[in-house]
């Protein structure tokens, strides 16, 4: 059976967003500039970012969401982007895992206060892959699933026995870290390795990876990120790593192929926040690998995806067809 597609499953959820004036000191208050909900979290923000970026092979979802209203918002939102949801069951008994974001206005950074709701319940057994026919699988947010993270049977975790799950059905497997504490991250993620067939991360969940200091006094050190690119390359059987950071990224392929490329040089100006941006550089990335598309387009590609993204305070909204993401990267330039 020739498989094409990818499946985004795990995480969904709602991000109501607020973009505020500067982030306060305790007991002081900011002002809210605005505010907006729209879908959040691995699942969901990959799905969408593909099919803005206008993918030629299908987008499947799946996952676990309340009967509630940012249940529902986020099947419209499937039904709306053509984004195929047979799998993303709807269940009466939890309610939809959601985020307050808070947008700094003055530095486009983020902060996050999560809610897990329905994460907080799902098992490997709501994980069936016998009926989808796409290519890949792209899951995420080990480390903050209570039952997933926890040993399961034989396993030590649910999320490895849903890799293995999915293995077993013929799926490529990639996962989307979070950037907890280093020990939660390494808890979380080594026993998945061995399962993974691709990793798409940023420098500090690289580094607490592989215990490399990539990130001194605030500042991602582009040798340490690709030192930990090689260091993943040389312990597991990994076929893709890929590293991002604020200046550039590097990825790097089974086959001995390693690209470095400076990130865009995004006028201030233009950046509208930075939630989401990650998971448009995973999406950028990824759908140059299901592509076959050379390594560097591909790294070009996902850091075009993730400067687009940034024009939003939303996770997707601003990321533009593939094509015209490379054009607006190559209008704004590449950071030296």
């Amino acid at each position: 059976m020739e498989r094409s597609g990818i499946l985004c499953g795990g995480a969904w959820c709602v991000d109501h967003t607020f973009s505020i004036d500067h982030w306060p000191a305790e007991e002081t208050v900011a002002q809210i500039a605005s505010e907006k909900h729209h879908g959040g979290c691995p699942g969901h923000n990959m799905s969408s970012a593909l099919k803005r970026l206008g993918v030629p092979f299908p987008v499947e979802g799946m996952g676990l969401l309340g009967d509630d209203s940012d249940g529902h918002f986020l099947t419209r939102i499937c039904d709306d982007m053509g984004i195929e949801r047979s799998a993303l069951e709807i269940r009466s008994t939890v309610k939809t895992a959601r985020t307050l974001a808070m947008s700094d206005i003055t530095t486009g950074k983020r902060t996050f206060f999560y809610s897990a709701g329905a994460h907080a319940t799902q098992t490997p057994d709501d994980f069936e892959f016998s009926k989808t026919r796409t290519r890949i699988v792209h899951l995420g947010l080990p480390g903050l699933h209570e039952k997933l993270d926890a040993p399961w049977k034989d396993d030590v975790s649910g999320w490895v026995t849903i890799l293995k799950k999915a293995r077993a059905a013929g799926l490529k497997t990639n996962i989307e870290l979070v950037s907890v504490t280093p020990e939660v991250i390494r808890a979380a993620a080594l026993p998945m390795l061995p399962w993974l067939d691709t990793l798409i991360i940023n420098d500090y969940e690289a580094g607490a990876l592989v215990n490399i200091e990539t990130v001194k006094n605030g500042i991602a050190d582009a040798s340490a990120c690709r030192a930990a690119a090689e260091r993943l390359m040389e312990t597991t059987k990994l076929s893709l790593v890929a590293i991002h950071f604020p200046k550039g990224g590097v990825a790097m392929a089974r086959n001995g192929t390693a690209v470095e490329q400076p990130s865009v040089n995004v006028p201030q100006s233009a950046i509208a926040g930075s939630n989401g941006a990650g998971d448009c550089f995973a999406a950028g990335m990824l759908f140059g690998h299901h592509e076959g598309w050379s390594l560097e387009k591909s790294l070009r590609l996902a850091h075009a995806s993730s400067a687009s993204s940034l024009r939003s305070a939303t996770t997707t909204e601003a990321v533009l067809p593939w094509k015209d993401c490379l054009a607006l990267a190559e209008k704004w330039g590449w950071r030296a």
